[in-house]
């Protein structure tokens, strides 16, 4: 069996640029990872299996068909091999702006990849997360990256590791075709070399469809030895980060609300 984390994703900054003729948004943003996520466990089998466990499994419960099973699908298609059984152990909200199916997809191909002895920097693994998802190749990667064209243009940067981060979601999921639906087409400009300075310019439309996303910002915000606080991707997760743990975990105790789920964690 082969264990691979399918670590939550944030955007630390996101310009959407323009509407683009193939439905999609010309993007600036800059992908970063934290240590935690789901679990995805892996193992050679007589036939196909899948199941998903953990506190999260209900939201997918009845897809037959999800991002996990597609890139199992294209890695068999595109490199060979036997059938395998797959566990996912879903801790992170579902449509909830942290890449949770990206992620796992991505897992899934480094989980093949390692049983099949396949190199992970492979272009043909980054070919197949490319056609499963803008915000794959990202989670293929899994380093601190500026993305561009839809996300899947990707450059490596210096991250953060280590930098204590709490991440909230409101317990409301939105979705992501809306909230890119619903921006205003407004070009803001490019993504600076500082992501302090960013912005995420779907955090106005989503807070539009659910306006308690404001509120955890507003609350994140006034914490105490925070650095940043943001709305990851389309939303609704929340993320701030702080200069100290302990700064992190009284700021968890004050978002400590019935229905919101909080992870204290830390850039990988």
């Amino acid at each position: 069996m082969l264990t691979e984390i399918a670590r939550a994703k944030l955007n630390l900054a996101l310009h959407v640029r323009a509407r683009r003729p193939d439905g999609y948004h010309e993007i600036e943003t800059l992908f970063a990872f934290v240590e935690q996520g789901d679990v995805l466990r892996v193992t050679p089998a007589d036939a196909p299996a899948f199941r998903i466990t953990g506190p999260f499994a209900g939201a997918l419960a009845g897809e037959g068909d999800n991002l996990v099973t597609r890139a199992a699908t294209r890695f068999a298609e595109a490199f060979g091999g036997g059938a395998h059984a797959i566990e996912l152990e879903k801790h992170l909200p579902v449509a909830s702006g942290i890449g949770g199916g990206s992620a796992d997809a991505a897992a899934t191909l480094r989980a093949l990849a390692r049983l099949r002895d396949v190199a992970l920097d492979d272009t043909r693994l980054f070919a197949i997360a490319d056609g499963l998802g803008s915000d794959v190749p990202a989670c293929l990667l899994g380093k601190t990256a500026l993305g561009r064209g839809r996300g899947e243009r990707l450059q490596p940067v210096p991250g953060w590791p280590g930098v204590p981060v709490l991440l909230v979601n409101p317990g409301v999921a939105v979705s992501t075709a809306e909230v890119f639906r619903r921006w205003d087409g407004v070009d803001r400009g490019p993504l600076g070399a500082d992501p302090l300075q960013g912005r995420n310019d779907l955090e106005a439309p989503a807070r539009a469809i659910a306006p308690v996303i404001g509120e955890v910002l507003a609350l994140l915000a006034a914490q105490p030895g925070v650095t940043l606080a943001r709305m990851s991707g389309s939303g609704a997760t929340c993320f701030a980060l702080f200069e100290t743990v302990e700064a992190r975990a009284a700021a968890a105790v004050a978002a400590d609300r019935p229905g919101w789920w909080i992870l204290e964690t830390r850039l990988a």
